[in-house]
């Protein structure tokens, strides 16, 4: 790619999903000399780059580690759920309607522009100005650092979750110069709400991995899916009542009677690693299947080392790591570039992703159905209502128990409906649309056929 159609992809090592956010776009990422790569990829974290000066490391850390601590004492009786329920309740996200005026800055927003104007996020701004390029970011705090620093190019920001709190507006929402690409239309919504200028505003979709996509005409995608569908519907319900729909979708050349692979679950914990124990629940529930080959199950560990070593312990325990070591897998990479990279190849042969309802409810466009564990924070609930409305998921029914219940919705044909589902009315091609937009300028957004 010619040099000029490069951008800075800011993110921030915080959980996954402002960096799984950022990871499609490294194709068009670049650093200025003053910022030297320090993971092999050029996108840069706003809390981690090298030479962060270390009071703004520190700010960083404090609200890092504050987040993952509170998020796994959740369980914790008293203590744990009265912390959490503080920590929820500053970053709530007040009900959409009646729709209302939402511009007046929070406490939270007030904090942050207080911490900015003290100096916070000053040093890489400077940095990112000695060449301006497109800015785009997927968290709110370095579009504010931008905009208050003075940054010399465009600056856009992309939104991570189905809706958002005032948190992602600036301080002075109507005069801000800064872009939003949103996710979906009820973000564009919000955003407005909370003073934004409709102009500002891009309707991109979340960019989802291109190596699970193809292109525009989703080869990679198209084949997945037909191959999942398979898997999802070993009764031929849903396939033999929608056929028609589906060889509308995905042409008659993807359309096949034989997946190319067994039945496969991938259970995904989030940053905090608070819910590993789910996964081994699934295990246990499922051993009989994976013992006979008729299930492969991946557990993902993520870019959490303390995760990896429970789940490999845990699969010893059960003799798995001898018995069947091509039917249980665990994915991990030390760093997050490594773990994504995985993650998204592991998805290619994926036919029910089963996480909590976190950015990864995007990835139901990949025509994955999605089984929803318990969400944590408020953003959560309000990805786990979208992906109901759109009927590309359903809540987790007990987990020691899955043996008894997935059993049932396969052979009803359900999660396979939900597979097409998502592939119809969630935005896949956020990725494309945001690229397009920061490097030429056009606008470029999802089509209307998309819902909410």
């Amino acid at each position: 790619m010619p040099e000029q159609l490069r951008a800075y992809i800011i993110t921030v090592d915080m959980g996954y999903g402002h960096q799984r956010a950022a990871y499609p776009l490294k194709d068009i990422a670049t650093r200025p000399a003053s910022i030297p790569l320090d993971d092999g990829l050029a996108i840069i974290s706003a809390n981690t780059y090298p030479g962060i000066p270390r009071v703004d490391k520190t700010r960083w850390e404090g609200g890092r580690t504050l987040y993952e601590t509170i998020s796994r004492m959740k369980k914790v009786p008293i203590v744990g759920t009265g912390l959490f329920g503080i920590m929820n309740y500053l970053q709530r996200i007040e009900s959409f309607y009646p729709k209302r005026d939402l511009s007046a800055p929070t406490a939270q927003v007030k904090q942050i522009y207080r911490m900015i104007r003290r100096g916070w996020g000053r040093d890489l701004i400077e940095k990112l100005n000695e060449e301006p390029l497109p800015f785009v970011t997927t968290f709110f705090s370095t579009a504010f650092f931008a905009e208050e620093h003075g940054y010399k190019g465009e600056i856009y920001c992309l939104c991570t979750d189905t809706d958002i709190s005032r948190a992602w507006a600036p301080y002075a929402p109507a005069t801000s110069r800064i872009n939003y690409f949103a996710p979906n239309k009820r973000v564009s919504q919000r955003l407005q709400l909370y003073g934004v200028r409709p102009e500002k505003i891009f309707v991109t979709g979340f960019p989802l991995p291109k190596e699970n996509i193809g292109g525009k005409d989703l080869p990679v995608l198209k084949k997945s899916l037909a191959n999942r569908l398979v898997n999802l519907d070993p009764g031929g319900k849903y396939c033999s009542k929608y056929r028609h729909t589906i060889k509308h979708y995905l042409g008659a050349s993807y359309m096949t009677t034989k997946s190319d692979h067994p039945l496969t679950i991938t259970f995904a914990v989030g940053g905090a690693g608070a819910q590993r124990d789910i996964g081994i629940q699934i295990l246990d529930s499922l051993h009989e299947k994976i013992d006979a080959g008729n299930i492969v199950l991946n557990l993902v560990a993520g870019a959490r080392k303390d995760v990896f070593d429970y789940y490999q312990r845990e699969v010893r325990r059960l003799h798995f790591d001898k018995k069947h070591a091509g039917h249980v897998r665990i994915i991990y990479g030390e760093k997050k570039s490594e773990y994504f990279e995985k993650f998204n190849k592991a998805l290619l042969t994926t036919d029910i992703l089963w996480t909590k309802p976190s950015e990864l409810s995007f990835y139901a466009a990949l025509g994955l159905p999605i089984i929803m564990a318990p969400g944590i924070g408020s953003q959560e609930d309000f990805n786990r209502a979208w992906l109901h409305a759109i009927g590309a998921g359903f809540e987790q029914e007990d987990a020691r128990y899955t043996h008894e219940w997935l059993f049932d919705w396969l052979e009803s044909g359900w999660l396979a409906q939900a597979a097409m589902e998502g592939f119809m009315n969630a935005p896949r091609n956020g990725a494309y649309h945001i690229e397009e937009v920061a490097l030429t300028g056009r606008r470029s957004e999802i089509e209307d056929m998309h819902l909410l």
